[in-house]
């Protein structure tokens, strides 16, 4: 009789979990949302640890419904997909909701139920908070201010319309989690490192000797813009060591060249992100391609997705032109709009800067006095930073190796850079540069160790202002991903979709989303897997010949990666528009105010020769030759020559 006693107990102990009683006393935790948009797709999580066993969860999955509740009563949400959690629950997705109020979410598994409230809002409230910051910014010229203020508005929408709550999650949340993620730290700790760096090579007159070095090869204002320009694609392995490198190595030879810090920030931000998105190796190219061949697997289409990148690049057409339109203005010293107001008030009166100007960068700090008697010497800036390129090519190689392990060897150079870790390589190389600069410093006896520190520290102290309002940058970034601002776009575009004009609408979505996001990464995250597979299935469904398919999904790929630079390239909030003026110590506002007309200009041009007539068929070599014309033209009408 005891035997059977404990038979009975270990059957109604393994079947408990999948019976009405588990069902009943097992309350799982339900992340509602406070607010969600209305027609805008969004998720809800539900998590239990009693669920960490497959079977559990596909019992418990198989139960769950959810129901909602309003002023037009009753209805049950459906899912697009149901996923596991790993550690226990599961995500229901693509939900949505119509209509606007407040509205009751009950989720019910078995006898089971748990309530929750949500607010609906119109979409069009999930683009305010980057409006708001971008408008405030040009308009009262506080970029600190304007990026708080659009944080501050768009937690507060999260957090349910109370601006009190959305001020404290402002700054125990959103900011801090901003600064907790590991790549974020990586770029402020190797931006101030370069920083010191570069007041260590101030200090001990290396970029005074480089400056006299150039300034023996190129003459004038034309000499030192197209010396910043070459520099600029030559560091085209990574956009952040660009942007660094080019605007803290030329800003001491363009001041003397009377060239505007304006201009100096346009050529480092446009050969910066355009340069390392079309490079054939660059720390973009794995994450390009790693999405592209995601995307072309889902759609079952037999290509070799590095190829298939590399035969996108002619459809690149923004980062194309931009390329060769800063060569243009710096070659032939035509400007026009606020450039050429910039760059006439450089030249008449030498202030490189705007009076009233407020550089987010200490460039005084950084370009310290030598101590007296130090002889500039040139290699003592150059070595720095021919190690740090070195190294860091080398860096990606190696780290891109390991990441890949045994499929390295049969991987192409593209393959194995692109899977490298840029962070951790860039903040090796920045230690290992910064420490160069000092130990050439002191063994030449030009610094003792006690200088050499305090010129590093003062090169650190000089980025606290730019490191502050990157971190916002990135603070209004995640508002924009919770509200679902890059969906709400997406969702405006859907009706304006045809195979002949989808190259030219996915780059103006792809412009919209990086713009008001601030990050073209993110924004070729979302679309490449949304725009490739509707580039295929448009083709097939209008019954487009082979060659045209093909041409429309070129065009479109490299619409969502040259759109997406475009838009970061504009955006005020962007992280490397933000470190272009850093790197050229020029006043952010005014950096992107002079920068905007010459991106608009080359973005306009590129889609009326470029990626409107692809949609058509015409060859993307043909487009770039037209619009490098209009450029030409454009210049020669709208232009002016900049004269003393």
């Amino acid at each position: 009789m005891r035997k059977v006693r404990l038979v009975a107990i270990a059957l109604l102990l393994a079947t408990a979990p999948f019976g009405p009683a588990w069902a009943q006393d097992a309350v799982p935790e339900v992340e509602f949302p406070k607010v969600v948009l209305s027609r805008v797709p969004f998720d809800l999580r539900v998590r239990m640890r009693e669920l960490a066993r497959p079977e559990r969860q596909e019992a418990f999955v198989g139960q769950l419904r959810l129901e909602a509740s309003g002023r037009s009563g009753e209805e049950r949400l459906q899912p697009q997909g149901v996923t596991a959690e790993p550690e226990g629950g599961a995500v229901l997705q693509q939900l949505v909701l119509e209509g606007i109020g407040r509205r009751k979410l009950r989720l019910v598994w078995g006898q089971g139920a748990i309530e929750g409230r949500v607010l609906v809002l119109p979409g069009i409230v999930s683009v305010l908070p980057p409006v708001v910051a971008i408008v405030l910014a040009l308009v009262t010229r506080q970029v600190l201010v304007s990026l708080f203020v659009g944080i501050w508005l768009g937690v507060s929408l999260l957090q349910g319309l109370d601006p009190f709550t959305g001020l404290l999650r402002t700054l125990d949340r959103y900011v801090i989690q901003a600064l907790a993620d590991p790549d974020h730290v990586a770029i402020v700790l190797f931006s101030m490192t370069l920083g010191g760096m570069v007041g260590v090579m101030s200090r001990s007159g290396g970029m005074q000797g480089v400056v006299s070095a150039i300034s023996r090869l190129a003459k004038g204002p034309r000499g030192a813009q197209l010396a910043a320009w070459a520099m600029g694609v030559l560091v085209f392995f990574d956009d952040y060591a660009n942007t660094l490198i080019v605007g803290n190595t030329m800003r001491p030879f363009t001041d003397r060249m009377r060239v505007s810090r304006e201009k100096l920030s346009y050529i480092v931000d446009s050969t910066a992100a355009p340069v390392a998105s079309v490079a054939l190796i660059s720390t973009w190219v794995g994450f390009q391609v790693g999405l592209v061949e995601s995307a072309i697997r889902d759609i079952g289409l037999e290509a070799d997705a590095y190829v298939l990148f590399l035969r996108s690049i002619p459809y690149s057409a923004y980062s194309l032109l931009t390329i060769a339109f800063v060569a243009l203005v710096a070659g032939w010293l035509r400007d026009f709009g606020p450039m050429w107001q910039a760059e006439h008030r450089s030249l008449t009166t030498g202030a490189v800067l705007r009076k009233g100007a407020q550089p987010i960068t200490d460039a005084a700090s950084l370009e310290s006095a030598s101590p007296q008697g130090c002889e500039a010497r040139w290699w003592n800036a150059l070595l720095p930073i021919l190690l740090m390129i070195v190294a860091t090519l080398v860096g990606l190689y190696l780290s891109g190796k390991s990441a890949l392990g045994p499929a390295a060897g049969s991987a192409r150079i593209g393959e194995i850079v692109g899977a490298a870790d840029s962070f951790d390589v860039l903040m090796w190389t920045s230690f290992g540069a910064a420490g160069t600069a000092i130990a050439l410093a002191i063994s030449q006896r030009l610094l003792s160790l006690g200088q050499a520190i305090e010129a590093w520290l003062a090169g650190v102290r000089a980025m606290v202002l730019a490191m502050v309002i990157l971190v916002l940058a990135w603070s209004i970034g995640k508002v924009c991903a919770e509200l679902h601002t890059a969906d709400y776009v997406i969702r405006l575009a859907r009706n304006a979709l045809s195979p002949q004009l989808l190259p030219a609408v996915t780059f103006v979505v792809a412009a919209l989303i990086s713009f008001a996001t601030g990050t073209s990464w993110a924004t070729i995250a979302i679309l490449v897997p949304i725009a490739v597979p509707m580039a295929h299935k448009l083709s097939v469904g209008a019954s487009l010949p082979a060659g045209a398919s093909q041409t429309v999904l070129l065009g479109t790929l490299g619409s969502v990666l040259s759109g997406s630079v475009f838009g970061d390239h504009c955006s005020p909030i962007s992280d490397t528009t933000i470190m272009s003026s850093m790197a050229s110590a020029a006043d952010h506002v005014d950096h992107v105010r002079t920068q905007l007309p010459y991106a608009v200009l080359v973005a306009s041009v590129s889609v009326a020769t470029c990626y409107l007539p692809c949609g058509f068929g015409l060859p993307p070599w043909l487009g770039l030759i037209l619009g490098l014309g209009v450029l030409v033209l454009v210049l020669w009408i709208f232009g002016k020559p900049v004269q003393g």
